[in-house]
């Protein structure tokens, strides 16, 4: 019999699936909790009855908005338009998701410690477990960042060691969840079939990250064997993240085409699909250009012009489902589109994109791309503003730590009160 889903609240950061088929012999789900009452008074915190609910219902997903912010530095460092003080700005937007990092990963170990049961049964949730992906794309987005732009700070030996340090913990973990979370689903998970969304694609999108931050790292292995070593495996996480991702967006496509859209609250994860996309595409075109230091001619040529030949119908493809998912995103924004942190969802993936732009603009020369590039870079600079400004108001509030059900509770009453 399948198991029981319902082990705590669904967090208000959360796309609302549709409730899963639960057998008529399994135990009724718990009653949702009722909503806590806000403290009265504009101070910090005001949704929460008590500042420690800041770690009653902190869930993984809270490190996308480390990915977001990390790719907006990093996608400035590779942009092939470069004018003055980019450089220093991206370079403390890094510093800053280098602080996210930190600080969420302390609030995290005090979650598991406080809050132990409801920690545990994230892996349980057919939604929530595939945001276990987001934490190893936040470590290897700091990582690239502080080898890219840290160095001027720290320095190129200490950013370095930074870097080798979270990818290697970034590659392990997010190999760990490429094999796990599908498991799960395979096994735990009580689905439907129109269960398939964009965060599908969270745990099997962490090796092709490592593939395209690996490349960065290659010039610095050692020479011979480690070199080539690393190459490879590159190579091999490039194609493991690939296929489970073309697999996924087939399903995804399958659920929009059968099923619809969905909820509101669903809709912006359907940019997740420009993340295995646009990471491919950079991933293919820096694993190309530093091929050469670890294979000798002709495989070392083949690579590098592989970046380009798979590189331009992918970027193609990126484009036809950023306008689908741009004209969803506007025609579910008219009828009411909540903010919670899935609106997240427009900023990592698309800064994929300009990176995997910014290669193709590299090794073709294309005016073309270069001037894509920076209309992209723009168009995430934008989108990185608003859900930051957004998630810090709603962090201010408090209310972004709320469980959806208390969430909801609060946006009602203030509906009624407009």
């Amino acid at each position: 019999m399948p198991h029981t889903l319902r082990t705590a609240p669904r967090p208000a950061l959360l796309p609302e699936p549709k409730p899963a088929t639960v057998p008529a012999s399994a135990p009724a789900p718990a009653a949702a909790a009722p909503a806590a009452p806000a403290q009265a008074g504009r101070g910090l915190l005001r949704d929460l009855q008590q500042p420690g609910q800041v770690f009653a219902a902190l869930t993984p997903n809270w490190y996308a908005s480390v990915m977001g912010t990390g790719i907006v530095a990093v996608a400035a460092a590779s942009l092939p338009v470069q004018f003055p003080g980019l450089r220093a700005a991206a370079t403390a937007v890094w510093g800053l998701a280098a602080f996210l990092l930190v600080a969420l990963t302390a609030a995290t170990a005090v979650h598991w410690i406080r809050h132990r049961a409801t920690a545990r049964g994230h892996a349980s949730d057919p939604v929530m477990a595939h945001f276990y992906g987001a934490p190893p794309m936040a470590m290897l987005t700091v990582g690239a960042g502080a080898l890219l732009l840290g160095r001027d700070v720290i320095g190129l030996r200490a950013a370095v060691d930074v870097d080798w340090v979270l990818w290697f913990a970034g590659t392990a973990t997010g190999l760990l969840c490429a094999v796990a979370v599908p498991y799960l689903a395979f096994t735990r998970h009580d689905l439907r079939p129109d269960s398939a969304f964009g965060g599908w694609l969270m745990p099997v999108v962490p090796p092709m990250v490592s593939a395209s931050t690996g490349a960065l790292l290659i010039p610095h292995a050692p020479a011979g064997q480690a070199r080539l070593s690393l190459l490879l495996c590159c190579y091999a996480m490039f194609g493991l993240s690939l296929l489970a991702s073309v697999v996924v967006i087939t399903l995804v496509w399958q659920r929009l085409a059968l099923h619809g859209t969905g909820p509101a609250r669903m809709v912006p994860t359907l940019w997740i699909v420009l993340g295995p996309l646009g990471q491919s595409v950079t991933a293919a075109n820096l694993l190309g250009g530093v091929a050469h230091l670890a294979l000798p001619a002709p495989y070392s040529t083949a690579l590098q012009a592989f970046g380009v030949v798979y590189g331009v119908p992918v970027w193609g493809f990126a484009l036809l489902w950023a306008c689908l998912a741009a004209a969803i995103t506007l025609r579910t924004a008219r009828a009411g589109l909540p903010f919670s942190l899935t609106w997240w969802s427009f900023t990592f993936p698309v800064g994929t994109v300009v990176t995997g732009t910014s290669g193709l603009a590299l090794h073709t020369g294309a005016e073309m791309f270069r001037i894509a590039a920076a209309v992209l870079y723009a168009g995430l600079v934008l989108a990185w503003l608003l859900v930051a400004a957004r998630t810090a108001h709603g962090s201010l509030r408090g209310r972004l730590f709320l469980p959806a059900d208390q969430q909801q509770a609060l946006d009602g009453a203030a509906a009624a009160r407009r």
